[in-house]
């Protein structure tokens, strides 16, 4: 079984920032597209932000400039830095990673992220 394990959600005020920290197994790691979602309760859940296996970034407009995503090779970890917060960001955030050689898709358990104004 492929665990994605996530650590760093919780409540900030409105500006501050937070780090969400993801662990993916080296079974996949190294031949993934990660990234980080959101979801609100009666929503969708929508992607903030991904990183390639190579490195290459993409960040939805709503958070550009204001979130980075970026992974370690050798602690095998995605993370995304959360500055600037606003309540709108309040969601639950799951890791994602899309193995490339089966295009089948694992996710964390979820953190909550709540942004008090």
């Amino acid at each position: 079984q492929v665990l994605l394990v996530e650590s760093g959600g919780g409540l900030v005020q409105a500006g501050g920032s937070l780090t969400l920290s993801c662990t993916i197994p080296g079974s996949i790691f190294g031949a993934s597209t990660m990234g980080w979602y959101r979801q609100t309760p009666g929503n969708q859940r929508e992607l903030v932000a991904s990183i390639s296996f190579g490195g290459a970034t993409t960040v939805v407009d709503s958070v550009k400039g204001r979130f980075t995503i970026s992974k370690d090779n050798a602690k095998r970890t995605v993370t995304l830095q959360m500055d600037s917060l606003q309540p709108a960001d309040t969601a639950v955030y799951y890791c994602n990673a899309l193995f490339l050689l089966t295009r089948r898709n694992y996710w964390g358990q979820g953190t909550q992220v709540t942004v008090s104004s």
